[in-house]
């Protein structure tokens, strides 16, 4: 038995309408998703997730739709609008397009992304980020930003690709039995099969990242970027907007230490972890006592 299509809902937003008028004209031209692939050339999944509003029109489809249904440059003027907008919930379409990334690369410049973030350390940053915020909203948010971590113990878990400013590992966020936990949860991640991390040391000075956090996903056939700040998010689907980030990401790791280095770098910043929560004793107010003489 044929699945049954998705339900649609062209009035959502105007990626929602391109979508529904996809399928609109294909279904009254009596094709199926197959038969439309073969004419625009992009791929059956590729075409039912934009139908769905699951994914924004690459640049050139909307020219293909309106020469294959002789729509005179209908489609073309739907995407000029669903380009531009905003997704309604791009937090939540994020998380979606993160459980189905083959690869996600990570840069951030103040925390340790929630991906690999320890149970205590995301606790300290969400009391941080909202000091009003009950108890039980926090650990409920606890709770989501840890199920996401199962996708890195999946059977086929995805590439990641972690860039971390100097700073995140510096700053000990939690006090110094947190971050060290914290970082010992990374150290191990720095060079594996499946995992990298580097550190973008404080030599290297200004870069084009600067003052947020950036997300790169790799889907079957969609690249994602997601830009964050203080505040905000943005959620990038276009392939231009995506490739532009990318070499912007491409160029931090060419400057960032070796994954070995930043080993190194990490085991570092535990040591005077240790010693600031084990501090030597205060010398004497007068210095040395000297022995008497004789």
């Amino acid at each position: 038995m044929a699945a049954k299509p998705r339900e649609l809902h062209p009035d959502r937003s105007a990626r929602d309408l391109y979508g529904s008028e996809v399928r609109r004209y294909r279904n009254n031209a009596g094709m199926s998703l197959e038969a439309l692939s073969g004419v625009v050339m992009y791929s059956r999944s590729h075409l039912a997730r934009i139908e769905t509003a699951e994914a924004i029109p690459p640049p050139d489809l909307s020219e293909k739709l309106d020469a294959c249904f002789g729509t005179d440059g209908h489609f073309g003027r739907l995407y000029g609008v669903a380009r531009h907008e905003v997704h309604p919930d791009k937090y939540k379409r994020r998380m979606e397009l993160e459980a189905r990334a083959r690869c996600i690369e990570e840069y951030s410049g103040h925390i340790v992304p929630g991906l690999v973030q320890t149970e205590e350390y995301a606790r300290a940053v969400f009391r941080a980020a909202n000091p009003e915020m009950g108890a039980d909203e926090v650990e409920d948010k606890i709770l989501a930003r840890l199920g996401r971590q199962q996708l890195l113990q999946s059977a086929a878990p995805p590439y990641l690709s972690v860039i971390l400013d100097e700073a995140v590992i510096r700053r000990p966020i939690g006090g110094p039995d947190v971050m060290r936990a914290q970082l010992a949860k990374l150290l191990p991640l720095a060079d594996t099969l499946n995992t990298v991390v580097q550190v973008l040391p404080f030599a290297h000075g200004e870069h084009g990242l600067m003052g947020g956090s950036l997300t790169l996903l790799t889907l079957d056939d969609m690249p994602v970027a997601y830009e964050e700040g203080m505040t905000t998010g943005h959620l990038i689907e276009t392939a231009e907007g995506a490739r532009k980030r990318r070499r912007a990401y491409d160029l931090l790791r060419a400057y960032a230490l070796s994954p070995r280095d930043t080993a190194a770098v990490i085991r570092s910043a535990m040591e005077a972890l240790s010693h600031e929560h084990h501090p030597s004793p205060a010398p004497h107010p007068l210095g040395q006592v000297q022995p008497q003489q004789r």
